[in-house]
């Protein structure tokens, strides 16, 4: 029998690995990807290159304009995105009420396609604090998912697949190796140029690297000069 499954797909390197696991699982794999403004909007170019490598019945870039209310350094150029090293705390690159849109969109496409699995590539180890990458998060998603859908109520129960999210940096990456993930597809900076390079400087750009020399494995990064 064919499950198929939504998959959150930003082109970065967690969501890559999601939907290699969501495929190893034996899914059927929807992705679903996002223009929100985001000012490193090529990694949209690798989400595309990643189905097209992975593998996926059907990709889909939904646009919504979180830009409009700025807020966040990925959202509103105004405010810069930070490039002296992980602090702790809440940084200005958190964009509110993402996630919570994103996942809302994967509900209703999943309920329209008759799945009862979404794959979010949130983790709560290696990230920089986004309260909405939490499992006490993922967890109350679901809850009201199943509150708020038709199938829910039917007692079609929709679960929220997070595999990653107490995986560190260094076992995601080893994950999507064994898994044949081509990590030099995908692009994680948040403020990759239009070529998708990276800036080598920025927190998820720091814990990438961090990452993949725990891991052990060469990255396949562009950065820029």
């Amino acid at each position: 029998m064919i499950q198929p499954a939504v998959v959150l797909l930003s082109g970065g390197l967690d969501s890559a690995t999601c939907l290699a696991i969501a495929r190893s699982q034996g899914f059927t794999c929807y992705c679903l990807s996002f223009d929100y403004g985001q000012r490193h909007s090529a990694e949209l170019q690798a989400a595309a290159r990643v189905v097209e490598a992975l593998g996926a019945a059907e990709h889909r870039v939904i646009p919504f304009g979180l830009a409009q209310f700025g807020g966040s350094a990925l959202t509103d150029t105004s405010i810069a995105v930070p490039t002296g090293g992980i602090q702790p705390g809440i940084p200005v690159t958190y964009v509110p009420a993402r996630n919570t849109i994103m996942l809302s969109l994967a509900m209703a496409w999943a309920e329209v396609l008759g799945s009862r699995d979404i794959f979010v590539g949130v983790n709560a180890v290696d990230y920089s604090g986004y309260p909405d990458c939490r499992p006490e998060y993922i967890a109350a998603f679901e809850t009201m998912a199943n509150l708020a859908t038709k199938a829910g109520v039917e007692g079609s129960k929709l679960s929220i697949h997070a595999p990653l999210i107490d995986l560190s940096k260094a076992d995601i990456i080893r994950t999507g190796n064994a898994l044949g993930v081509d990590y030099g597809l995908t692009v994680s900076c948040y403020q990759a140029d239009e070529q998708g390079r990276a800036c080598g400087v920025c927190d998820s750009c720091r814990l990438r690297a961090a990452g993949f020399t725990a891991a052990g494995l060469a990255d396949p990064t562009r950065y820029r000069d």
